[in-house]
């Protein structure tokens, strides 16, 4: 009992007085929080939304498949890799200031995208697009830490979980609305509106900090040198692998092999550096090393249910984004509505955020689960149901993993908590791509090899001809149906036992945390036995 009695009190305990005298959240500072939400759901819609257009966008460039995935390649690398260090350059360059001109370099730049006169032009200026708005989200978790109250910090969390559920369900929607009615351009200009918007938020409403341009002198060059280009390679490698055949190609093993290197060098870095990208020590509270591991797999999880019915429907029914996008709408637009009301929940000293992340992942698993029972008659309406279910499962786990990060960290923290967070968030993102890829690829040849031996061994049997009762054409087009249902039957299942481990490190690993507004959390009677309490 006594042994862990430190390691809760160091995980519930803030190491500063809970957050600020300056907890008063005046209208034009709520302007302001408002605006960097606006920021960071801008960044998410830049690349969901270009993202889904990638094939229209390739059209209208005459650019091929394969040179076509560097698009994405390059600026979700460079986009991920941005993620480590922003926080180290908005707290040097004041977060108004950085943000502000992190906002207007992505509305520039995707202004230019589609004048650009040559493919590697485009490559240029999409990497220099995912540098710009990589820098936006860590920024929001900062000022949440700094400015809120602690009485609505949670609604200020589920106002950044909006950019991990609400933003990529609108992706489609919007895609399809711009590529079907107006024009593939508006896929890059849409944030144009919105970036300015949220620049006159964020310019009227935060205060104005003083730079502190003399942390220049100190800057981490080996972590810098280390970590951009492992973070970029890896990324890279895990975006292209299943295009390149994985480990069986020269230039996969190099991504892989320098990225890990790099990263290790990088890591190590960290550890002794006095003023590191990442402070790797956060890692010793249970809790925040729980919330990591978790979120790399509950971000693998939203991206594969929400990627699984989109690609079956256009494999197998040849739906395009406009007809997917009412399984989009139908996940985003409630959820403006169960994310505040899961923080309302969370915020109540007596529920435990345990339990409502077990319940989140519980009802993940029976999504999977049902979908692991699709058959090639299934259309959009089939997925309504299992869309549904995501409505509650996603705020519950996202607002929880959230609530677990941030309590009783203080906001001297919240740069390092920020860089790692959303390092992690959008390296999920591309690891889950790259899961989805690979598995589906190699479940899909498996399924096509074994039907096709299945025929060929009753044709025979029957003494048929392997084209009987259909045309060779049909036939195979029937073997491409079957084999996409199974696969997408398959991921289900392997997104199933996602969600299944994650459950099982539940009553292992996180502690019993209470709300941020609760001032009895390091003296309650509760906490000696909160690992094992129910």
């Amino acid at each position: 009992m006594t042994t862990a009695n430190p390691l809760i009190t160091e995980t519930e305990t803030p190491t500063v007085p809970s957050a600020p005298a300056q907890a008063t959240l005046t209208l034009r500072l709520a302007m302001g929080l408002i605006g960097m939400l606006l920021a960071s759901l801008l960044a998410i819609l830049n690349e969901q939304v270009t993202a889904v257009s990638m094939a229209d966008i390739q059209g209208a460039f005459s650019v091929g498949h394969d040179d076509g995935t560097w698009l994405t390649a390059l600026f979700e690398a460079a986009n991920v890799s941005t993620m480590v260090f922003a926080p180290w350059f908005g707290v040097t360059f004041t977060l108004k200031r950085f943000t502000i001109g992190a906002v207007l370099a992505t509305l520039f730049l995707g202004v230019l995208c589609p004048f650009a006169p040559s493919l590697p032009a485009l490559y240029a200026l999409r990497a220099m697009q995912g540098v710009a708005g990589g820098c936006l989200p860590p920024m929001l978790i900062i000022v949440a830490l700094r400015y809120l109250p602690p009485k609505i910090k949670l609604y200020g969390l589920a106002g950044y979980a909006l950019t991990a559920t609400f933003g990529p369900a609108l992706g489609t929607p919007l895609a399809a609305l711009w590529t079907e009615f107006v024009n593939w351009r508006m896929a890059f200009w849409q944030i144009v509106p919105l970036g300015l918007v949220c620049c006159f938020a964020i310019q009227r409403g935060l205060p104005n900090d003083p730079l502190k341009l003399e942390r220049l002198g100190s800057f981490n060059w080996t972590g810098f040198a280390t970590g951009y280009p492992a973070v970029a390679l890896i990324v890279m490698g895990l975006l292209q692998g299943d295009r390149l055949d994985w480990f069986n190609s020269e230039p996969i093993r190099a991504m892989f092999g320098g990225g890990a290197l790099l990263f290790v060098v990088f890591l190590f870095n960290e550890w002794f550096h006095p003023l590191p990208f990442f402070k790797l020590q956060l890692l010793s509270r249970r809790n925040f090393l729980h919330g990591l591991t978790t979120l790399l797999g509950t971000v693998i999880l939203l991206v594969g249910v929400a990627a699984i019915p989109g690609q079956f429907l256009a494999r197998a029914h040849d739906y395009r984004p406009l007809q997917t996008a009412p399984l989009s709408l139908l996940l985003a637009g409630p959820l403006l509505i169960a994310l505040p009301l899961t923080a309302a929940v969370l915020n109540l000293r007596r529920v435990d955020s345990r339990w409502v992340m077990a319940t989140g992942l519980g009802l993940t698993i029976t999504t999977c689960m049902l979908g692991s029972f699709m058959t090639s008659e299934w259309i959009r309406d089939n997925f309504y149901l299992l869309q549904s279910l995501q409505i509650l499962a996603q705020p519950m786990v996202i607002m929880a993993i959230l609530m677990g990060v941030t309590t009783g960290l203080p906001p001297t923290e919240g740069p390092f908590a920020s860089a790692m967070f959303n390092t992690v968030k959008t390296f999920s993102a591309a690891l889950a791509t790259g899961l989805i890829e690979g598995v589906g690829t190699a479940r899909e040849h498996f399924h096509s090899t074994m039907l096709v031996d299945q025929l060929g061994n009753r044709a025979l049997l029957m003494g048929q001809s392997a084209d009987t009762p259909y045309g060779l054409g049909e036939l195979a087009q029937r073997i491409h149906e079957q084999a996409v249902v199974l696969t997408s039957a398959d991921l289900y299942r392997v997104m199933a036992c996602i969600a299944v481990a994650l459950l099982f490190l539940i009553p292992v690993l996180p502690v019993r945390i209470y709300p941020p507004w609760s001032t009895s959390m390091s003296s309650s009677p509760l906490s000696p036995s909160s690992p094992s309490s129910h």
